[in-house]
């Protein structure tokens, strides 16, 4: 199944000072030896002071890394996920009024709606897209010149959005959110990736969390920036829909100085001097022997292989747990109905006696809910876990949705019940922020190899924006269907998602990507030991899927 990757090299890429190869060391020698610096490879003066300033900076990399990457990536999911929301009457009444000048008809009313639900739908249908097309960038591009070329979808999008209205075609409207579509998937695969790869262990989960934490801000930048008050009113929504260029703007500016991902430039591309350059920035001038060490270890491991293909996962055992997992989790996290909990928010909020003026900023809150609950997990994810994070957000996403849906069914009995509706919605964003909405996205960086993780995160994308579309596609159905039980079909993925983190998920909290490994392997095959992952000091470029 595993072919070779190009570039092979029998060269141990640590070299000593005089250039030779090193000696195999175990990881405990080699942390005796201080980091290797200089284009050559050779040692620095025993005598020169360490570098201070680089030291106050190593903390300050990162998160520059950790902004950059996010301002043009998740956020751009948020925000173009939102933004859509306030404009809609003023687009349809501009896609009927197109209609009219071309035809001399006005379009029926269930035309005008086929339409707006097909702007709708290119969204995730472009995630789609940029979900499979997301892991041969990751690979052949790496993860940060691939977030940088992203932004040309961003750009053309942009431009078709700025100038629909003046062009007097709403079918630029349709390529331009099938583009920003495109975008999204793309970024909401390689970011967490990039950000998994390029921060240290102990804090890998809390870094690769930002994810969230950016999807989060985007939702509720949106929200804001699409009040009446602002860019959402009837002149102004051409340039509300090619804002988006703002964020992208922003990214090219800011990531080209920050470095790409260590494991990608040592285990991938085989170039030991630029990881050792981009452990440098990222870290500053801390002991880097034992990560070192650790990426050596990783990069034997990898030794001769390419990189896999999506359907290679479900053909290897070895990866069945990990498969299985990403499956049940991602499908979870997108049919757990949090997203159809902001589709059903206006009309709760209106049944509370919230004026209609009003209900704009009421649904604000909901955004901010979820932006407070992904920085309190970003927070505490490092000190609980993330299964607790997962099993405790589904259980309270299940105790919410059940008072919820009750309080649908009595809201007619008693005056007060529409208050209760509104507060579990409250309740049940901020349930899903804490655990599953930031805790599924970092999986497939942890529990898949370097190798297999470009690969991971084109399942995971494909599935999730799949599972988007078709809850968004269904939901009028089972609202129509069910009624007020509507969220009885949701409350039954959330106790799966938790019964499967519980039974099933390994906690990964702490440990390298090849102790994770090592104990997927033995839960794949109990009872049989996984071997020296020590293979040899060969570098391995993996150019291609």
């Amino acid at each position: 199944m595993q072919g070779l990757g190009r570039g092979t090299s029998d060269q141990n890429p640590f070299r000593s000072a005089e250039g030779g190869p090193q000696a195999r060391l175990s990881k405990e020698e080699r942390a005796a030896f201080p980091p290797q610096r200089g284009a050559k490879g050779g040692m620095e003066d025993e005598q020169e002071p360490p570098l201070q300033p680089r030291t106050q900076t190593q903390g300050r990399v990162l998160l520059q890394t950790i902004c950059a990457a996010g301002i043009g990536g998740t956020f751009q999911f948020g925000y173009n996920l939102s933004i859509i929301n306030a404009p809609t009457v003023h687009i349809q009444e501009f896609t009927n009024q197109t209609w009219q000048a071309r035809t001399g008809q006005p379009l029926p009313d269930h035309l005008i709606l086929i339409m707006w639900s097909l702007i709708v739908s290119l969204y995730p249908l472009g995630g789609l897209f940029g979900a499979l097309l997301a892991g041969p960038l990751a690979v052949m591009l790496g993860r940060k010149k691939s977030l940088l070329v992203n932004n040309v979808f961003v750009v053309a999008a942009a431009i078709l959005f700025g100038f629909s209205h003046r062009a007097g075609s709403f079918e630029m409207i349709m390529l331009g959110r099938l583009l920003v579509g495109v975008s999204a998937g793309v970024s909401m695969s390689i970011q967490p990736m990039y950000l998994g790869e390029s921060a240290p262990k102990e804090f890998r989960g809390a870094v690769a969390m930002t994810s969230a934490i950016f999807t989060a801000l985007g939702i509720v930048m949106g929200q804001v920036v699409g009040l009446r008050e602002l860019l959402g009113g009837r002149q102004a929504w051409p340039l509300l829909l090619a804002s988006c260029l703002v964020p992208g703007v922003l990214q090219l500016a800011s990531l080209p100085l920050l470095p790409e991902s260590p494991r990608y430039l040592l285990i991938d591309r085989g170039d030991t001097e630029a990881c050792l350059a981009a452990l440098q920035r990222l870290r500053g001038t801390a002991d880097l022997a034992s990560e070192l060490a650790e990426l050596e270890e990783e990069r034997a491991a990898c030794q001769g292989l390419r990189a896999w293909r999506p359907w290679e996962l479900f053909q290897d055992r070895t990866l069945r747990r990990q498969v299985v997992s990403l499956v049940v989790l991602g499908s979870a996290m997108e049919l757990c109905g949090n997203d159809s909990m902001y589709a059903y928010a206006s009309s709760v909020f209106g049944e509370a006696g919230v004026p209609q003026e009003k209900v704009q900023y009421a649904i604000i809150g909901t955004g901010c809910c979820e932006l407070l609950t992904a920085c309190i997990s970003c927070m505490v994810i490092e000190r609980v876990g993330r299964r607790v994070l997962l099993i405790g957000g589904y259980c309270l996403m299940t105790c919410w949705g059940s008072i919820f849906t009750a309080a649908l069914c009595l809201q007619s009995s008693f005056p007060w019940m529409p208050y209760l509706a509104m507060s579990c919605i409250f309740a049940f964003i901020l349930s899903f922020g804490i655990g599953p909405a930031g805790v599924t996205g970092i999986l497939a960086t942890e529990l898949f190899d370097q190798m297999a993780r470009p690969a991971a995160y084109m399942v995971c994308g494909a599935l999730m924006w799949t599972m988007l579309f078709l809850v968004g596609l269904g939901f009028p159905f089972i609202m129509e269907a069910l009624s007020y039980f509507l969220y009885v079909p949701f409350l039954v993925v959330c106790v799966c998602g938790a019964t499967y983190t519980g039974f099933f998920l390994p906690e990964t909290k702490g440990k390298t990507f090849l102790e994770i490994s090592e104990e997927l392997h033995r839960l794949n095959f109990p009872g049989r030991s996984q071997g020296p992952t020590w293979r040899g000091p060969k570098v391995t470029q993996s150019t291609e899927l």
